[in-house]
């Protein structure tokens, strides 16, 4: 009986497990790359409250601290015109880096059947 049992429960381990397999790339390219789209969006979003670039350029023609008289006005707006140049410099890296990754990401499954072909065929 205890025999009986355990080829049941290893033959449904070993099906599940080649399901889960084939399943793998078409969750890889289907669920997978709306999960990791949203992720990588959430991440830039993220970064540019975390900036604060779009309240930045939103105020871009407001003078610092309430200060109306032209110099204020003047350097209130170099200031900020900085910033924003800055700021928008930096989002712009994260959003490469970004873009980048999920490049990578969606590759990943490939370079890894590649490594393993090119291993076994030594």
């Amino acid at each position: 009986m205890t025999q009986n049992t355990f080829l049941k429960t290893a033959r449904y381990i070993v099906i599940e497990l080649l399901g889960e397999l084939a399943y793998f790339p078409i969750w890889w390219y289907s669920r997978g790359v709306k999960k990791t789209a949203v992720f990588f969006w959430q991440a830039i979003i993220n970064m540019e409250r975390r900036l604060g670039w779009s309240v930045w350029l939103t105020n871009l023609f407001n003078p610092m601290y309430g200060q109306r008289d032209w110099q204020s006005v003047l350097i209130s707006f170099f200031v900020r015109l900085f910033q924003i140049v800055f700021r928008g410099i930096l989002l712009l890296i994260w959003l490469v880096l970004m873009f980048l990754l999920a490049l990578f990401w969606l590759a990943l499954p490939l370079l890894v059947i590649y490594q393993l072909v090119s291993f076994f065929n030594k």
